[in-house]
C-alpha cells in the first residue's frame, strides 16, 4: 500500500487535527475574503465578518444540524486567554496611532467623553437593558459597562473615508482606543461585584481594583515602551526583529499585568501604544506597518470565531423587538446625552457635536470582552450547584445585535451627516507640493487663483521664501522627517506631487505619502529626459520609480523647467459653449501641455499619460503654453500667470 505525503501527515495529526486545520484555514479564509469583498462593495468588514461567522455558526446549525466552526471544541481552554491576547495587540497597534498634538483644544472634551459620557452611556444602558430585555439587574449594569466602549476597527475606515475637518477627527479617533481598556475595566469591575455577591466586600474590592489597575496596567504600559525605546534606540535589535520584539513584549507585558491584577493587560497595551508613538528618540514606522497589517488578520479570524459561537437557542431566546428598541436607545439617547454633557463650554460647533452624536459604533473589543465575560457567568455556580446568574447567556447575542445595529446605522448615516453638517472632507481636492522650485511655484500659483488648495513644503530656504511671498502656503523641512509630515496641515489636500530635482528624495517622499494618499494620489515626474536618465542609471542604479507619471511621457522636469524659463507659461483658460476644447486646441497649438482639468464643482483632474486629455464647457483647463504658438488674433500678456477666463478677453 502507498501512502502520500498528504495520508502520512493526516494520519500524524489524527482525524481531530485534520479538521482544526480545516477549520483554521476556513476561518481565515472567511475573513480574509470578507474583508476584500467590503472594500470591494464599499462596505464596513465588521458587517461582512459578522454575517459570515453567524452563517458558519448558528446559521450551518440551522441547515445540517451542526455548525461548521465549532471553535470551543477546536480551541478548548485556550479560546480566553487567545482573545485577550488578540484584543491586546489590536489596542496597542491603536494607540500607535494617537498623537498628543492632535490634542490641542480638544483635550478636555475627550477627558470629559471617556469620563462622563461613558458614565452617562453605561447608566442609560443598564437601565435599557433592564427595562427592555428583562435583563437582571447585575446583567443591565454589566451590559451596560460592556457598552461604554466604542469600535475603533470600524471609526477608523469611517474616518478615513469621511476625514472630518477640525478637531472632531482626532477626538474621535482619540475615544475609540482609549475608552476600550477604560470600558473593558469597568465591565471587570462590575464582574467581580457580581462573583463577590456580597455588596459590602464589594465597594471595598472594587476600589482596590481600580486602583491596582492604574498602577500595575499604566506602570507595565510604560516599562514595556521604555525598554523596547531603548532596544531600537541602542541598535541592540537588528531591524529585521523589531516587530518580533514588539509583538513579545506587547504580549508579555499583557500578561504579567493581568496575572497581577485581572483585565488590567488592555491598560497595559494602550498605554505602550501611545508612549510609542509620542516619543522622538526611534523610527516606528516599520512596527506601525507591521501591527496594521497583523490587526487585519487578527480581526477577521476574532469575528468570525466569535460570532460562530453564538448558538440557536441563545438567538430564539431573544426579544428582538426589545434589541431593536435597546439599540435605538443607544443610538438616539445615550449617544447624544453624553455628547452633550461632554461637550458644554467646549469650543465645539454645534455642527460638530452633531456629528459627534452620530459616530459611536461597537466593535471588537465589546464582542471579544461580551464573550468572555458570558462563559465566566455561565460556568460561576452558586452554593446550591444553580448557575449563580440566570440569563448570561444572552449577554453575548445582545452585544452582537447592539454590534451589528450601531455600525449599520453610523456607517450610513456618519458620512451623511458630514456632508449636510459640512464638516466633511471626503473628496478633497488640494494638492501637496513637494519641492517649491519656481516651476511648482507656478503650477500652485494658478491653482490656487481657481479655488484649490494647495500646500507647498521644501527644505530650501530660498524657494519658502519665495513662496510666502507669492502669497503661498509653504512648509520649510522635508517630507522624510517624521515629525514634519506628522504636523503638516492636509485638510483639503487629495493628492501629493513630488517635483525636487532629486529623483531618490522624490521616490521616497511619495512613499511617505502613499500611506495618507493611497497609490492613486501620488504622482510624480522623471527629473531627466529618458535618455539621460537611463545614461545616469547606468552608471548609479536609480531608486524604483514611485508615483504615477504625470501629463505625458514625452515630457520630463527639466524640460518643463526650461520651457518656462524660456518664457512658457502656465495659463487657466475656462471654456464655454463658444469656446469649446476644439478652439482650445487651434489656439495654444499643438505644443500646449494640457495638465489639470477642473470642473464647475471644484473637482481636479490630473492628466497622466495614455489618458487623453478632454474639457466641456463650463470647465477650466491648466496647461503650459508657448506664446509663439498663439494665434495672432489672441495675443497674450507676457509672463503674466493671472487666469484668463475667456482667451478673446485677453
Amino acid at each position: 500500500m502507498i501512502v502520500t505525503p498528504f495520508e502520512v501527515s493526516w494520519l500524524t495529526l489524527g482525524a481531530g487535527g485534520g479538521e482544526a486545520a480545516f477549520a483554521l484555514a476556513a476561518a481565515i479564509a472567511l475573513g480574509v475574503g470578507a474583508q476584500w469583498l467590503a472594500s470591494v462593495l464599499k462596505v464596513p468588514s465588521i458587517l461582512l465578518l459578522l454575517i459570515l461567522g453567524f452563517a458558519a455558526g448558528p446559521g450551518a446549525a440551522l441547515v445540517r444540524g451542526e455548525p461548521l466552526l465549532n471553535v470551543d471544541e477546536l480551541t478548548g481552554p485556550i479560546l480566553l486567554p487567545l482573545v485577550g491576547i488578540a484584543v491586546a495587540i489590536i489596542l496597542y497597534e491603536g494607540g500607535l496611532t494617537l498623537r498628543f498634538r492632535d490634542l490641542k483644544g480638544v483635550g478636555r472634551t475627550l477627558t470629559m467623553l471617556v469620563s462622563v459620557g461613558a458614565l452617562i452611556t453605561g447608566v442609560i444602558g443598564a437601565f435599557a437593558a433592564w427595562w427592555l430585555l428583562d435583563l437582571e439587574v447585575s446583567l443591565a449594569v454589566l451590559l451596560g459597562a460592556l457598552l461604554t466602549v466604542t469600535g475603533p476597527t470600524v471609526i477608523g475606515p469611517l474616518l478615513n473615508h469621511i476625514r472630518p475637518s477640525g478637531g472632531v477627527g482626532p477626538i474621535l479617533r482619540w475615544e475609540g482606543i482609549v475608552i476600550d481598556p477604560i470600558g473593558a475595566i469597568a465591565a471587570v469591575l462590575v464582574l467581580e461585584a457580581i462573583l463577590t455577591g456580597n455588596p459590602g466586600e464589594a465597594v471595598d474590592e472594587v476600589t482596590l481594583a481600580i486602583v491596582k489597575t492604574l498602577l500595575i496596567g499604566g506602570g507595565l504600559g510604560l516599562l514595556s515602551a521604555l525598554m523596547l525605546m531603548e532596544l531600537i534606540a541602542r541598535f541592540w535589535i537588528p531591524e529585521r526583529l523589531q516587530n518580533p520584539v514588539s509583538l513579545t513584549l506587547v504580549v508579555l507585558g499583557y500578561t504579567l499585568s493581568n496575572a497581577v491584577q485581572a483585565e488590567s493587560g488592555l491598560l497595559a497595551a494602550t498605554v505602550m501604544g501611545i508612549v510609542m508613538a509620542n516619543q522622538s528618540r526611534c523610527d516606528i514606522r516599520h512596527i506601525l506597518e507591521f501591527k496594521e497589517n497583523l490587526s487585519v488578520l487578527i480581526i477577521s479570524l476574532l469575528f468570525i470565531a466569535l460570532s460562530s459561537r453564538v448558538n440557536l437557542e441563545q438567538l430564539e431566546a431573544l426579544n428582538w423587538w426589545g434589541l431593536l428598541g435597546f439599540v435605538a436607545t443607544m443610538i438616539f439617547v445615550a449617544r447624544p446625552l453624553s455628547v452633550a454633557a461632554s461637550s458644554l463650554g467646549s469650543a465645539l460647533s454645534f455642527r460638530e457635536r452633531v456629528f459627534l452624536s452620530l459616530m459611536a459604533p461597537r466593535g471588537i473589543v465589546a464582542a471579544a470582552v461580551a464573550s468572555v465575560f458570558a462563559l465566566t457567568l455561565e460556568q460561576a455556580l452558586g452554593a446550591d450547584g444553580a448557575p449563580l446568574v440566570d440569563g448570561a447567556g444572552r449577554i453575548a447575542p445582545i452585544t452582537f445585535g447592539v454590534i451589528v445595529g450601531t455600525v449599520l446605522f453610523y456607517s450610513i448615516a456618519a458620512p451623511i451627516a458630514a456632508r449636510v453638517l459640512d464638516v466633511s472632507d471626503s473628496d478633497p481636492q488640494g494638492v501637496l507640493f513637494i519641492g517649491a522650485s519656481r516651476f511648482a511655484r507656478s503650477i500652485a500659483g494658478v491653482l490656487k487663483a481657481k479655488g484649490v488648495r494647495v500646500l507647498l513644503i521644501d527644505s530650501n530656504r530660498g524657494n519658502g521664501n519665495a513662496a510666502r511671498m507669492e502669497h503661498l502656503e509653504c512648509v520649510y523641512g522635508s517630507v522624510l522627517d517624521e515629525y514634519t509630515f506628522e504636523s503638516l496641515d492636509l485638510r483639503g489636500i487629495g493628492r501629493a506631487i513630488a517635483l525636487t530635482p532629486n529623483a531618490e528624495v522624490n521616490t521616497l517622499s511619495l512613499q511617505r505619502c502613499e500611506r495618507v494618499f493611497g497609490r492613486a494620489g501620488i504622482y510624480t515626474l522623471p527629473v531627466r529626459p529618458e535618455k539621460q536618465r537611463k545614461a545616469a542609471e547606468e552608471k548609479a542604479p536609480a531608486a524604483n520609480s514611485h508615483g504615477r507619471r504625470l501629463f505625458s511621457n514625452d515630457v520630463d522636469l527639466s524640460t518643463l523647467e526650461r520651457r518656462a524659463s524660456e518664457g512658457w507659461v502656465i495659463k487657466a483658460t475656462t471654456l464655454s459653449a463658444e469656446f469649446g476644447f476644439g478652439d482650445f486646441r487651434r489656439l495654444y497649438g499643438p505644443n500646449a501641455l494640457i495638465m489639470f482639468v477642473i470642473d464647475k464643482e471644484g473637482v481636479v483632474t490630473l492628466v497622466t499619460p495614455g489618458k487623453a486629455p478632454a474639457a466641456f464647457a463650463g470647465q477650466t483647463v491648466v496647461a503650459l503654453v508657448d506664446p509663439d504658438d498663439l494665434l495672432p488674433a489672441f495675443p497674450m500678456h507676457d509672463a503674466d500667470p493671472e487666469i484668463e477666463e475667456r482667451p478673446d478677453d485677453a
